[in-house]
């Protein structure tokens, strides 16, 4: 039959876990703070990388490539936006077009960015394309712009009707740009840019607006 261990044992076996806890405790502050992404989590913030707010997005965003087809109404002046919270910065711009050259179509257009200070946008961006493309959206990536961004487009129409959306999402740490097209029109009275020409269009704006966010 085994004996019992002697008291003294015992306590230096609960002083040497003691030590080894204060060792391991140490040794992982200092991982911590030497490589901070070993406690990063899907959640965690990931940095505003040097962009901040303006008072005017729509100066700040101007959306130039949109602007050589469409002109401002004439009726409805631009209007935009800008909110502080300590978890996050936003700002907003929306603009009534009519295009150019004669043609009586009328469109719209919005552009929004997004300061994240609190969580990671990722999966929410993640999920926002995952539902647009669940509604038949086609969804494609655009490359060269931010760490991720895709092009949303639809023309849903029926007989001689037909309803244009497109969108051009970018994220780059914890900012997030989205600028989103929208026009309607009946074949033989007016026509829309092509999805080809709007994705080139929004794409150069979302460029212009990503990097005027840095000056």
């Amino acid at each position: 039959m085994p004996r019992p261990a002697p008291r003294g044992n015992l306590r230096r076996n609960a002083v040497w876990a003691f030590v080894g806890a204060v060792i391991v405790s140490v040794g992982w502050t200092a991982a911590v703070l030497t490589v901070p992404g070993l406690v990063s989590s899907e959640s965690s913030p990931r940095g505003l990388r040097g962009y901040h707010l303006s008072d005017d997005f729509c100066t700040t965003a101007k959306p130039t490539r949109i602007l050589q087809t469409y002109a401002v109404s004439d009726t409805t002046a631009p209007t935009h936006h800008t909110d502080r919270h300590p978890a996050l910065d936003s700002m907003n711009c929306s603009m009534s077009l009519k295009r150019t050259g004669g043609d009586s179509e009328y469109a719209n257009l919005y552009l929004r960015a997004d300061l994240h200070k609190a969580v990671n946008p990722a999966p929410e961006l993640e999920a926002n394309k995952e539902l647009y493309r669940a509604r038949g959206y086609q969804v494609t990536t655009v490359p060269g712009l931010g760490e991720e961004a895709y092009f949303l487009y639809q023309d849903d129409g029926s007989d001689q009707y037909h309803s244009v959306y497109a969108e051009l999402d970018v994220r780059d740490g914890g900012m997030t740009y989205y600028i989103n097209f929208s026009a309607g029109y009946t074949e033989g009275k007016g026509k829309p840019p092509s999805e080809e020409e709007l994705r080139s269009a929004l794409r150069s704006d979302a460029q212009d607006a990503v990097r005027a966010m840095k000056k």
